[in-house]
């Protein structure tokens, strides 16, 4: 059973699950999907190409799957992905993909979009991450499993943030973060791994040591990039908790915060 308030207006092409709520004034416009037990508030706007999984929460005045911010679009049919279990704040704003990359743009499941938080077109973002009131970011962006971004962080366009990272607030972030790194200022710089987190998510002692030991051969002893990506690499032989490291650095095109 739905819970549709009379002020909202619903296109009869939208798709809704069962369970879900709809406050008023809201508008559901177009090719819209609705999972169900998702709730969604007052004075939102959810329109486009745009799924939206299972018992989500939105809460009021957001603006949902919306045209996106490329000077280039010209209305192509993109996509807009939620998935499952996250709660998106008031004010938020998410924005459908574009042709020139994927055609969408995805976030995952279990995540807090806080107040006022940007996703622009062809973001990806992962499972368990906070992104803390008025957190941008610019287009393309990838952010990994259970990372944090503090409040007013902007993340510059192509940046990709790993796993378990956590970004102080205020932060720019402008190249990469490799997962497990704690980063902040303007422009960010590494401060050491993310041990509370890790130890939170059942990192145990010796894995959140390889993954220290990892930390220093980047950061701290005077190597070269690549010189360090080859040290990293044998440690990976030995301690499988640094192999996304290795791997992040593998594909990076930015260069990392460092």
């Amino acid at each position: 059973m739905t819970g549709v308030h009379a002020t909202a207006i619903v296109d009869p092409r939208a798709r809704v699950g069962e369970g879900v709520t709809i406050g008023p004034y809201t508008v559901v416009d177009g090719d819209v999907e609705i999972g169900a037990g998702t709730t969604i508030g007052a004075h939102n706007v959810i329109t486009g190409h745009t799924t939206i999984g299972r018992d989500n929460r939105i809460f009021h005045f957001c603006s949902i799957g919306e045209a996106n911010q490329d000077k280039k679009y010209r209305g192509e049919p993109t996509r807009l992905v939620i998935g499952d279990r996250n709660t998106i704040r008031e004010y938020a704003s998410l924005n459908r993909g574009t042709v020139q990359d994927a055609g969408l743009t995805r976030v995952g499941d279990d995540n807090w979009i806080m107040a006022y938080c940007h996703v622009a077109h062809d973001c990806v973002v992962g499972n368990h991450t906070v992104l803390a009131n008025a957190a941008t970011l610019a287009g393309h962006v990838h952010v990994g499993d259970h990372a944090i971004l503090g409040g007013l962080v902007g993340v510059h366009q192509f940046v990709r943030i790993g796993a378990h990272v956590m970004v102080g607030g205020a932060s720019l972030v402008l190249q990469d973060v490799p997962p497990f790194v704690m980063v902040s200022g303007h422009p960010c710089a590494p401060h050491g791994i993310n041990s509370e987190g890790l130890k939170r998510r059942g990192f145990g002692p010796e894995k959140v040591a390889a993954i220290k030991r990892a930390y220093r051969t980047l950061y701290r002893e005077g190597l070269s990039l690549e010189e360090a990506k080859a040290a990293l690499a044998a440690q990976a032989a030995e301690s499988p908790e640094v192999v996304p490291l290795v791997e992040f650095l593998a594909a990076s095109s930015r260069g990392i915060v460092r």
